[in-house]
């Protein structure tokens, strides 16, 4: 079917400049780390004639890597604004230029004996991956039919695993990670750039952008044909008119306004909930855990590099089975029962690290919590959350939800990064309880609280949350029957 494929090509075009830079990004810089700060040892010394202490190196080194989660908090601020004013897909176009900016300051940064350079280009790739995290499941979902929705927005998780797969792949010494070759590293996110800007135009605009936010029916009703092909439309059509009805007058909202809205009360708890544990739930302090539990495993320090990739691969596999099934199990038995399983092998972790060197077969089951904790990482939260601003908010609301989950998100990532060192220095083999309250604390969240949005309208989700949301005034109106009826007399 052409309709398929058009809408397979669309998710495709959107993920590899999109989600997958995020990914990508994260994992190729951990492969040169010790070649660049010997650089900016050596940079140090030809300027000024002085070696830098230790401390500094590392200092300048923890500067560079927060520079990307700041990026990204940039980024996801930006996002919004960009949704609204330039529409979904010609934004997910403009944010190519801050990796092509990214990757020529990293790729000349050697050349130019400036480790600076490569400070503003991780800041630039933040930037990039703030706003692709928060645009393309927007842009996806609202592209998708209502019984694939779920399956097309998580594919942004799947392209997120895939770069961080393939990062950890072009960051092995043989291909880009050795010693002459990492300014190239750091400069191939270009490629995916590159493939976007060239294969993304050929696609559709999101049809309920082009009907809600731009009034053009003419134009939503010619990229549901693109989309979908030329069968009955009418079904579809007619719930983005009663949606566009439901916003009309409406113009979109500004992020602080959600916070004011008594109507979105639940909604934005739920996302805030959900986006704050995904990166408090400890799953990329386990890709810090992993080396270091791998060696300790027996496995020579040598081979420790491809092991990694195992993990990667992992919460790859996870995701695309993730992708398979959420529109058949539903958001909420994904979120619950990932959150329960990580929450269990957190408790298997612990005990399994304090006990390292007493038993032998300890290290192996160490190991094997790294791989179960990133497989139920990816088989829910990874996915689901992203999906779950989209299902939740009405379109006037959308963009600014996606700005509040960024940057709860990249605030988040940066502050667990900062912060893990020192919970492992004082807690040592108990260093997993703050990310074990945080899985039970969020399991129960999403079983008591959540309502499950599968299969749904957008507007029947309003409904169900308007619910929740108006409880207290329900009850009251109950009683105050009469007077509201006078009240609404013409």
């Amino acid at each position: 079917q052409l309709q398929s494929k058009i809408l397979i090509l669309t998710v495709c075009a959107a993920g590899i400049g999109g989600t997958f830079q995020y990914g990508y990004n994260i994992s190729i810089i951990n492969a040169p780390t010790s070649y660049i700060q010997t650089f900016m040892n050596e940079t140090w010394l030809e300027r000024t004639g002085v070696p830098l202490e230790s401390n500094v190196i590392l200092l300048l080194w923890s500067f560079t890597v927060s520079a990307y989660p700041l990026g990204g908090l940039i980024g996801a601020v930006v996002a919004g604004p960009m949704a609204i004013t330039l529409g979904r897909k010609m934004s997910l176009l403009l944010n190519n230029v801050f990796v092509i900016m990214a990757a020529v300051l990293s790729g000349f940064s050697r050349m130019a004996r400036s480790f600076e350079m490569i400070m503003l280009s991780r800041f630039f790739t933040g930037v990039n991956a703030g706003v692709s995290m928060n645009i393309q499941p927007m842009y996806l979902a609202e592209s998708a039919p209502k019984k694939l929705r779920g399956a097309v927005a998580l594919t942004s998780a799947s392209f997120t695993a895939l770069g961080l797969v393939l990062g950890q792949v072009v960051g092995l010494r043989e291909l880009l990670g050795g010693q002459e070759s990492w300014p190239l590293l750091l400069a191939s996110n270009v490629v995916p750039a590159l493939i976007q800007l060239m294969a993304l135009p050929w696609f559709p605009e999101s049809p309920r952008y082009l009907l809600i936010d731009r009034g053009d029916k003419e134009s939503c009703i010619s990229a549901l044909q693109k989309l979908r092909g030329n069968g009955d439309l009418s079904v579809e059509l007619e719930e983005m008119l009663a949606e566009q009805a439901a916003v009309k007058g409406q113009r979109a909202k500004n992020p602080w306004e959600l916070f004011q809205t008594p109507a979105l009360r639940w909604q934005l708890m739920s996302v805030i909930v959900l986006s704050s544990a995904m990166q408090l739930c400890g799953n990329d302090s386990m890709y810090f855990y992993a080396a270091y539990v791998f060696q300790e495993a027996g496995i020579p320090q040598d081979k420790i590099p491809y092991v990694v990739i195992g993990t990667g691969s992992c919460e790859l596999i996870a995701s695309v089975t993730c992708n398979v099934v959420i529109d058949y199990a539903g958001r909420r038995p994904l979120l619950l029962g990932g959150y329960i399983f990580m929450a269990g092998w957190a408790i298997v972790f612990m005990v399994a690290l304090s006990q390292q060197t007493q038993l032998s077969w300890m290290p192996y089951l160490s190991m094997a919590c790294v791989f179960a904790y990133i497989l139920s990482f990816g088989i829910g939260p990874a996915g689901v959350t992203g999906v779950l601003p989209t299902e939740v908010f009405d379109q006037m609301s959308r963009p600014a939800a996606y700005m509040i989950c960024g940057s709860l998100l990249w605030f988040n990532l940066f502050l667990v990064g900062t912060a893990f060192p020192f919970i492992v220095k004082s807690l040592a083999h108990f260093c997993y309880v703050p990310f074990l309250v945080v899985c039970i604390c969020t399991a129960f969240y999403v079983g008591f609280f959540l309502p499950e949005t599968k299969g749904k309208s957008f507007l029947e989700i309003s409904e169900e949350f308007k619910k929740w949301n108006f409880k207290a005034q329900t009850h009251a109106a109950f009683y105050r029957g009469p007077e509201e009826i006078k009240s609404t007399v013409l």
